[in-house]
């Protein structure tokens, strides 16, 4: 079937390119200068239609593609310059021609012309029509930005552009959800949106534009249609279907309403069919808009999660999945100068996962096959509160205050194979995990311009986290032998209790004096201080139910401790022709201390830390940028509590109280370039770290079961990531692109008492092309090669896929996607294909409320998916069961 979908694909281009005359030029004012970033559109005489469209490259070209023997008019248009329109008509050949225009024009006649255009530019601002990109089938945000020049949504529902993930989703200039595009990508409906405006070297802080690097941040705001002002709208959708064992449902209503005053919005999804509005893994990656403050500081102390490894979905996709979800978010401007704003989300899903693995130790050899049954219940909860006062330009006072509540079960039944020197044994195993942790993260922020030479910048964040994880494993065999446990048992029940609180409090003073129009001057004032406490305790339950507390000092942990690192650092930016510099450095001083068992441990020392960033502008539009830094990286508590800790049924952890910091050297490149004038869009980056005195692993196993602790390596271990991206639009309705991306690291550790180093080299390589035609079947096909070589191990896994989209009859949308794996390792004792077949049906009359939709999910009824994974000691291949063919008849009204 794919063969058959390229074969279409190839024929379908084929026939387009040849039906097709070019008509270029150079665009010039009238002393002969050509005029970058001048419009150019060609009106179909005949239909109305706009056939083409570009925009000037640095030399004044122009490029249309035409249809034969057709009468147009071509409309030109540059700010501050008058328009002119002139009349073509093309035969069967190309067509050449040069344009004047007159700089007698007003402004304002160029900015309409501008407005019509599907794509256009203005300083950071990319504004696309949305219509112009549209073909009929899209139904939320996430179909329309696909089409889009630059644009791609990944799989995770995150916004790319020009390589630089989205970090801020607005609509009418409000916050949507802040801290996720997720919510926004699945949700927004299509046909409400008019235009999407991308804002390149983005800085919410207007009195601190310009004064920072700001190259690598990029937000999006979404213009709604005139119609949807000051109106509610949305969707209500409801469907019921069959599976081959049960039924399936989806119920999911969404509300939007925007208005200068106020904006509100209302999400809900209440199904059975696998859609999950924001996973368990969205959830804790959820910032809620929080940055990273101290990134300037040259330190990084990150409080780790005590999760338990809960088990992640992949794609989604697992043998049974039930949601309800509830999401509202709100924008009110109390005044001119006071805006409130924040969210709320509520989620609960439950879960079974069924999976089939197999784990090698890469020193030994031996093995552990296992297959298991996973029930989770997750509840989820998240809410966010903001307040913005600006009563002018020189003064902003911000307050964000971020909830996140959760409650988390998981219940797993395995059965387990252990191959331990060409000896199999086999058990079965339960485990249970519980958590119900709580954190709560504020921000207060004052930005005062005191003259246009001096500004001042204070910024406070405060951590607050209290978890509580509960783990239980029930074995037949006695992985370990603990102080204190009663051995002869006919199953040997182990248990841990852990109490972890987190207070960290991070402050600074920032000080900026313009020293020249293209220089600045920045001092920065500030202290990180981290108070924590670890309580942990392991416990037995014996057949005849008594429980038989493991009292000695090396199974319990009862750890403060407690960090502060104060700084002030230094950073000159200065713009020089097409070059940005900024030097900075950092003189910090930093106290840790550890209290366990009866006395402190403490570490006292100070540090410069130097960082280097560099920007070449070659052209508008083409940049080079490197970055060097220095960073001490610092642990949390986790690593440095003494008593033993369960990392799993046959992993047992104890921590480290002598660790000291590693320090990391990164050296970071990247190459963007984006031409307006065909569109071509190509971005590289590179990055190197070497990180020394790394806090590394020492594991003794027995078998299978290991035994870690942690201690710092007089080894440097290495990374280098690199990707590439190449993609361009052309002939108006082609869009294609190519990608590779790589990751290789070198790790040190110690294993059984001998030195082990271990590599890991992952490649990814993508192809793709697509089509946006308004009254033709649109396909995108492409191919991907993801190559993961461990040591000793390398997986392939390749995956060619294809998407038909087809809107027709005025009425119909009918779409179909399709994926092919074929997963396999090196010596192929591993080989498997499987595919998903896609596929939805929808009837809508023109201007009509109701639709009417057939969907289809996992047509070819495959059962389970592949992937693999490695960590520094072993490799792991899995299998995992996903949900059966079923299929839904839904309605929706749109509001």
């Amino acid at each position: 079937m794919n063969k058959t979908l390229f074969v279409f694909a190839l024929l379908f281009t084929s026939i387009c390119f040849s039906q097709s005359v070019r008509f270029d030029g150079f665009i010039q004012d009238e002393q002969k200068n050509p005029l970058e970033m001048a419009n150019i559109m060609a009106i179909n005489n005949g239909t109305k239609a706009m056939d083409s469209y570009g925009i000037t490259n640095d030399k004044g070209k122009f490029q249309l593609t035409l249809k034969p023997n057709t009468a147009y008019t071509i409309k030109i248009s540059y700010l501050g310059m008058k328009s002119k329109e002139i009349a073509v008509s093309t035969k069967s050949e190309n067509m050449t021609q040069n344009i004047i225009l007159d700089g007698a024009g007003i402004e304002l006649e160029g900015v309409e012309i501008v407005r019509e255009m599907p794509v256009s530019i203005k300083g950071d601002t990319i504004v696309y029509n949305a219509d112009s990109f549209k073909s009929g089938t899209e139904k939320k945000l996430e179909d329309v930005l696909k089409k889009l020049p630059g644009v791609e949504v990944n799989a995770d529902g995150e916004i790319e552009v020009e390589g630089k993930k989205v970090s801020k989703l607005m609509v009418e200039g409000k916050d949507f959800f802040d801290g996720d595009t997720k919510l926004g990508v699945k949700n927004i409906p299509a046909d409400a949106i008019d235009k999407v405006q991308v804002l390149r070297n983005y800085n919410e802080i207007s009195q601190l534009k310009g004064l920072e690097n700001d190259q690598e941040n990029v937000a999006m705001n979404i213009k709604l249609k005139e119609g949807k002002k000051n109106f509610w709208f949305g969707d209500v959708t409801a469907g019921i279907g069959v599976a081959e064992l049960d039924s399936r449902y989806i119920i999911n209503p969404k509300l939007f309403y925007y208005s200068p005053k106020y904006s509100i919005n209302l999400i809900t999804n209440f199904n059975n069919i696998g859609e999950l509005p924001l996973t368990a893994q969205d959830y804790f990656k959820f910032t809620g808009g929080f940055k990273n403050m101290m990134k300037k500081g040259g330190s990084s102390f990150n409080v780790s999660s005590n999760d338990l490894g809960i088990s992640l979905l992949r794609n989604n996709r697992a043998k049974e999945i039930e949601t309800k979800f509830g999401a509202t978010n709100f924008a009110y401007s109390a005044t001119k100068s006071w805006n409130i704003s924040g969210f709320g989300i509520l989620s609960t899903s439950k879960t079974d996962l069924e999976t089939k693995s197999q784990t090698t130790i890469l020193e030994s050899g031996d093995q552990q096959k296992s297959n298991e049954n996973t029930n989770q219940k997750n509840n989820l909860g998240l809410f966010k509160l903001s307040s913005t006062y600006k009563p002018s330009d020189k003064f902003q006072f911000d307050y964000d205050i971020l909830t996140k509540l959760t409650k988390q079960e998981e219940y797993s039944d395995l059965f387990r194979e252990q191959i331990v020197q060409n000896v199999a044994t086999s058990e079965d195993i339960f485990t249970t995990k519980k958590q119900d942790p709580t954190s709560i993260n504020q921000n207060l922020s004052l930005y005062y311009t005191q003259s246009a030479k001096n500004i001042f910048a204070f910024e406070m964040q405060h951590l607050y986290q209290d978890e509580n994880p509960f783990y239980n494993a029930n074995l037949q065999t006695l992985p370990f032998d603990l102080s204190g446990y009663i051995s002869g048992q006919n199953r040997n029940d182990y248990n841990q209790d852990r109490f972890v609180k987190t207070n960290k409090l991070d402050a600074k003073l920032d000080y900026y004096y313009m020293v020249t129009p293209k220089s600045n001057f920045n001092i920065t004032l500030g202290n990180t201080y981290s108070y924590q406490n670890f309580n942990s305790h392991i416990f037995q339950m014996l057949d005849n139910g008594t429980r038989n507390d493991l009292n000695d000092v090396a199974n319990n942990n009862d750890v403060d401790y407690r960090f502060n690192d104060a700084f002030l650092g230094f950073h000159y930016k200065i713009l020089t022709g097409k070059f940005t510099f900024t030097p900075g450095v950092s003189f910090h001083t930093y106290q840790m201390t550890n209290g366990q068992l009866g006395t402190d441990y403490s570490q006292n020392f100070t540090k410069v830390l130097p960082d280097f960033f560099a920007l070449y502008q070659i052209k508008k539009s083409e940049t080079l940028t490197y970055n060097f830094s220095l960073t001490n990286d610092f642990t949390d508590i986790n690593q440095l509590a003494s008593g033993y800790v369960l990392s799993n049924y046959s992993s047992l952890f104890r921590g480290n109280r002598f660790l000291e910091n590693a320090t990391s050297q990164v050296h970071s490149l990247r190459y963007f370039k984006y031409n307006m004038f065909n569109f071509e869009n190509i971005f590289a980056n590179a990055t190197y770290t070497r990180k020394v005195d790394a806090i590394k692993t020492k594991a003794d196993f027995d078998g299978i079961n290991q035994s870690s602790v942690p201690y710092n390596s007089n080894l440097a271990d290495e990374t280098f990531t690199g990707m590439g991206n190449y993609g361009r639009s052309f002939l108006k309705n082609y869009k294609a692109s190519a990608n590779a991306s790589f990751n290789w690291s070198k790790f040190n550790n110690i294993q059984n008492n001998q030195l082990s180093t271990t590599e890991s080299f992952s490649q990814s390589y993508t192809v793709r092309a697509s089509t946006n035609y308004k009254n033709l079947p649109n396909i995108e096909f492409g191919y991907n090669l993801l190559i993961n070589k461990y040591s000793g191990s390398t997986f392939y896994t390749d995956k060619p896929f294809a998407r038909l989209d087809y809107y027709f009859l005025d009425s119909f949308s009918f779409v179909s996607e399709y994926e092919f794996y074929h997963y396999y390792n090196g010596d192929k004792t591993v080989d498997n294909e499987y595919d998903f077949l896609s596929a939805s049906l929808i009837y809508q009359k023109k201007n009509s409320k109701w639709e009417y939709k057939v969907s289809a999910t996992n047509l070819l009824n495959t059962k389970y998916l592949n992937d693999d994974s490695f960590s520094q000691f072993s490799t792991r291949v899995s299998q995992y069961t996903v949900q059966p063919r079923y299929i839904i008849f839904s309605m929706k009204y749109n509001l």
